[in-house]
């Protein structure tokens, strides 16, 4: 197998775009964690601490995708310079270690996701049932 110089070099836009949305969803709960905190200091209710957690996880979560994002890209530019101190072998290695990095951090993404689904599916839950009872 050959591996062009090119081929590494593809990740770069893609890679940037993934860790501007991961850096989005991080902002956005950071926002809401902050106001979700300040209504907590005023009322002290349960259900906002489980909140507060389950947006903790996906802090942490996108913490991990952004981290495995930024390691593919480190590794795709590795790759690349391998590539110029013609070592091909080991540019190959490096750039199958880029994508697999990309793959966790994909997959994290995706499990991110699923929680916040699952969180928002909860809060239409509380409304279904109060539509229902009237």
């Amino acid at each position: 197998m050959t591996l062009h110089i090119e081929t590494p070099a593809l990740l770069f836009s893609a890679t940037s775009l993934i860790l501007l949305a991961y850096t989005n969803r991080f902002l956005t709960i950071a926002s809401i964690v902050r106001e979700l905190k300040k209504t907590y200091d005023k009322e002290e209710d349960k259900s906002i601490l489980l909140e507060i957690k389950n947006l903790n996880l996906r802090l942490t979560l996108i913490r991990n995708m952004q981290l495995y994002g930024v390691l593919c890209l480190f590794f795709s530019v590795f790759a690349m310079l391998l590539l110029f101190l013609e070592q091909q072998l080991f540019s190959i290695y490096l750039f199958g270690l880029s994508l697999l990095t990309l793959l966790i951090s994909l997959g994290i993404s995706f499990w991110e996701i699923s929680i916040s689904i699952n969180a928002l599916r909860l809060h239409l839950s509380d409304l279904m049932d109060k539509k229902e009872m009237k």
